[in-house]
């Protein structure tokens, strides 16, 4: 029974920030455009690389030695 005394509490507390972050995350726009990013994957765009992924142009296999 003790221990009420301490999840009472404890779970109105964790219920504020949930409230808190979900007002922070409104308040800042996150949900205002839903639909742009489901059809932004269904656009036909080129994919962008980045430099470290990009194949490398002149650069050969080395061959193993030991074949």
């Amino acid at each position: 029974m003790d221990i009420l005394y301490l999840l009472i509490p404890l779970s109105a507390v964790l219920v504020l920030v949930i409230i808190g972050v979900f007002g922070w995350a409104l308040h800042r726009g996150q949900f205002d455009d839903l639909e742009r990013e489901g059809e932004r994957i269904l656009q036909q765009d080129a994919t962008v690389v980045d430099d470290d992924q990009a194949p490398r142009q002149g650069v050969q296999k080395q061959s193993n030695p030991s074949q």
